[in-house]
């Protein structure tokens, strides 16, 4: 394993272990008084991390048109891998943390409309991480994708989001 796999494991491992103690702690504590609080950092957070999931892909689009090597793609490259770990990353680290206690402690986690948030929440990290596995690939400028597929996949995200707000605002079910 090479040292930069070595880093992005233990990145992840940390990413993966702060909210998990974290809502542990929280279930544990159970500090009620901190529930408008903690839904208005869920919500600034789920802005965060919706407003680089759509921007990313919109990078890509751009990438895609400079030729590898040059000022510009090499631009991008820092663009794209700063937005990732600056922004995204951290913002879906802290829309779980905050998701997963405002649940609990909300009492959602019979509720089917809950269910339903939770898988497209569940699809929209996995959108997250295809997103991620891309900025490795223009950083390593492998990326065989055209133009118009990063087009597409720009409107999922947007997509899910328009779903989980209907589903967290009408509870349909």
């Amino acid at each position: 394993m090479t040292g930069e796999a070595r880093n992005a494991l233990a990145r992840a491992a940390v990413g993966l272990a702060v909210p998990v103690v974290a809502i542990v702690v929280l279930v544990w504590w159970s500090p009620s008084w901190l529930y408008p609080w903690f839904k208005a950092f869920h919500i600034i957070a789920v802005i965060a991390w919706m407003a680089g999931m759509l921007y990313l892909p919109r990078l890509f689009v751009y990438h895609c048109e400079a030729e590898a090597g040059s000022k510009q793609a090499e631009t991008f490259k820092v663009m794209e891998r700063r937005l990732l770990r600056a922004i995204i990353n951290p913002a879906m680290v802290a829309t779980w943390t905050f998701g997963l206690w405002l649940a609990w402690d909300g009492g959602f986690l019979r509720d089917g409309w809950f269910h339903a948030k939770l898988l497209l929440v569940v699809v929209l990290s996995g959108v997250h991480g295809f997103l991620a596995r891309c900025v490795r690939d223009f950083a390593a400028d492998r990326n065989t994708r055209p133009q118009r597929f990063y087009r597409i996949i720009n409107e999922v995200p947007t997509l899910l989001m328009i779903l989980i707000v209907i589903l967290v605002v009408v509870k349909p079910f």
